[in-house]
């Protein structure tokens, strides 16, 4: 970077329903993953930022939990209020929605993003998967008359269609300032946050539809000793019945978890890791506001 003054930098939300793509549209822009992703709505629980720098920009993205009705649970309500805060204190809001699917979800985000004042995008994800591209044109002309977006974009994040239009777009609706942060940072996550969410990433992708949102995990140890990691993670289920699963026949499906979550932290933190992983109990924790904030669900 040639100056510490930009021509553009601010801040950008990327806001949706769950599963629309929106970590996997962050992990595109910065062409590299710093927010898991996996099929399963609600991946994400925690609002995380994704800064690219660029000679004459600074865009700092926003991932966010996917908004959703229905507050059943304290870590919903927490991941609702985490995506929900941020979109009045930023300079340009992402709107993701899933291709020509539009949704009840969609509308109740929709009608939240009528007050505010900043600009807002409308990309339209997963062109890849659209099977009729004609079906697009007339999509489009519904959802313009819907509210004032500053654009509408359709964008496939898996496959980086049409994302260097969206940042350009996004870069020019931004304030000219000084970097917020250093040109070599990449998200403001620590070392220790993302290690626990590639074991919790993991473990999604492996359990079934229920027991996901029934666990977290915590990072009890995190220490470089003689250029090895050393990492102990304990993962927290609800019930009795949820350990044994997560355990596995024979500890198999958490030596499966480990051995994959090992080689990812590997290749991210370019170390060789020595991976540790426990399950315990803690009843109701996910609708236990004093047990969300002890285990890191905090503003």
């Amino acid at each position: 970077m040639k100056s510490d003054f930009l021509n553009h930098c601010g801040y950008v939300a990327i806001v949706g329903r769950p599963n629309v793509g929106k970590s996997t549209l962050l992990n595109r822009i910065l062409g590299q993953k710093v927010s898991i992703t996996t099929r399963k709505p609600q991946t994400t629980r925690h609002q995380i930022l994704g800064i690219k720098t660029t000679e004459d920009a600074q865009v700092v993205y926003v991932d966010t939990p996917g908004l959703h009705r229905g507050s059943k649970k304290a870590m919903n309500r927490y991941m609702n209020k985490a995506a929900a805060s941020v979109i009045n204190d930023v300079d340009v809001v992402v709107f993701v929605v899933d291709g020509l699917r539009w949704m009840d979800d969609d509308q109740a985000i929709l009608e939240k993003l009528k007050n505010i004042e900043s600009p807002v995008i409308l990309a339209l994800n997963k062109l890849d998967k659209l099977q009729d591209r004609e079906q697009l044109l007339p999509h489009i002309q519904q959802l313009s008359e819907k509210m004032t977006f500053k654009e509408i974009i359709p964008i496939s994040a898996s496959n980086g269609e049409n994302i260097e239009s969206l940042e350009t777009m996004v870069t020019l609706l931004l304030p000219a300032l000084p970097a917020f942060f250093p040109e070599d940072q990449i998200t403001d996550k620590s070392e220790r946050f993302i290690a626990a969410e590639l074991v919790r990433e993991k473990l999604m992708m492996r359990l079934g539809q229920e027991i996901p949102y029934s666990l977290t995990v915590e990072i009890e140890q995190f220490k470089l000793e003689k250029e090895v990691l050393h990492i102990n993670a304990l993962i927290w289920v609800e019930r009795d019945n949820q350990k044994t699963i997560v355990i596995g026949k024979n500890g198999e499906m958490l030596k499966a978890v480990g051995k994959q979550a090992r080689l990812e932290m590997e290749k991210m933190f370019e170390k060789k890791v020595f991976l540790k992983l426990w399950v315990k109990v803690k009843d109701k924790w996910a609708d236990d506001e004093r047990a969300l904030q002890n285990l890191g669900y905090t503003e």
